[in-house]
């Protein structure tokens, strides 16, 4: 067994005391991967693939994975056959559905199928979702509130076709009527939440300029301006690749243009706005996570244009006033309903 001087998240430890599942063994790994045990992974793995759903994590570490093909990815491609598939639980069934469904033809027949997670993200009752698999499913370890659920490939495997898990919804605001495209792992899969709804109702009548739709989603902020507005130039940024897949499936539906790509807050971001506007995220898991939102808050004044405006909208406890106000000082208005509150704040 490798001697790892780090300390890894909870499902990693489980895992790491079970190392010889991974020996010599050509496997691919998806799902919730969160720390740098897939260094160790390469090491015990003949072969081993890594497939980033957020993008946080694949920046940080696909330059030390030279031994490994890495990929940020919403649908594999690849034409390898693997014998071990291994899926960090997300949060989300039905991502855990999606990855089960578009991997597993990658694997031969009696691959091992390995579930990894924590109690509260659904471990327990996981098993469930690989009865589709595999005829037996084991619970092979246990601790850190996680566990590791072992099971084989012995049916039938369908193939995989990505458009039947995309669900395609109609909005409508200020009588502006919207088709939105959603893959699983994306807020609100099939369905406008409720901030994102009142932080559109509450914009100007005029807005114009380079527009930044930061943690953009399906994309519906960015259709939305692009479909009320005219010359609006508007780029799309997420960390979730199911959401960047999203924004571009949801541009394309409309007849809308706009520029999406990957990145970690400002890090892939190289000019200026008169607009940055988001539903930011506050969520990592199953964990109240405000990082990205408050350094999204924090770095703005880098990457806002003179006199440019930041929007935001956010659930009515979360305190960033004080944040904005350090940073941006100029309030333009406060809009709220009994669950949200919209914020707009001015450069200086």
């Amino acid at each position: 067994m490798p001697v790892m001087p780090q300390k890894y998240a909870n499902p990693s430890q489980l895992l790491q005391r079970n190392y010889s599942l991974f020996e010599n063994k050509n496997i691919l790994v998806a799902g919730n991967i969160t720390d740098e045990y897939p260094l160790a992974l390469q090491t015990l793995a003949h072969s081993s693939t890594f497939c980033f759903s957020d993008y946080r994590y694949y920046r940080q570490i696909k330059d030390k994975l030279g031994a490994s093909k890495v990929y940020f990815t919403d649908n594999y491609q690849g034409d390898e056959v693997f014998d071990l598939l291994l899926i960090y639980l997300p949060k989300a069934k039905q991502e855990t559905l999606y990855l089960l469904a578009s991997l597993s033809v990658h694997l031969q027949q009696g691959a091992a199928i390995i579930l990894v997670g924590e109690k509260k993200c659904g471990i327990k009752s996981a098993s469930t979702l690989l009865k589709t698999y595999a005829s037996n499913v084991n619970a092979i370890d246990s601790a850190r509130h996680c566990s590791v659920l072992y099971a084989e490939l012995d049916k039938p495997v369908k193939p995989f076709i990505q458009q039947d898990w995309i669900k395609t919804y109609p909005i409508t605001i200020n009588e502006t009527h919207l088709d939105i495209c959603s893959l699983p792992g994306v807020f609100s899969y099939g369905a406008l939440d409720q901030g994102s709804s009142l932080l559109l109702q509450s914009l100007p009548n005029k807005i114009s300029g380079n527009i930044l739709d930061f943690g953009c989603g399906a994309g519906v902020i960015a259709c939305y301006l692009l479909t009320k507005y005219s010359d609006l130039n508007v780029d799309l940024i997420d960390v979730n690749v199911y959401a960047l897949a999203s924004a571009k499936l949801s541009l394309l539906k409309n007849n809308l243009e706009g520029e999406v790509f990957p990145s970690d807050v400002f890090s892939d971001v190289n000019k200026k706005y008169d607009l940055l506007i988001s539903n930011p995220p506050f969520h990592s898991g199953k964990e109240t996570d405000y990082q990205a939102a408050e350094t999204f808050i924090e770095q703005s004044v880098n990457f806002l244009a003179r006199r440019g405006k930041l929007n935001i909208v956010a659930n009515k406890f979360l305190r960033y006033e004080p944040l904005l106000e350090k940073v941006l000082q100029e309030a333009n208005e406060v809009q709220h309903n009994n669950k949200f509150k919209v914020l707009s704040y001015t450069l200086k």
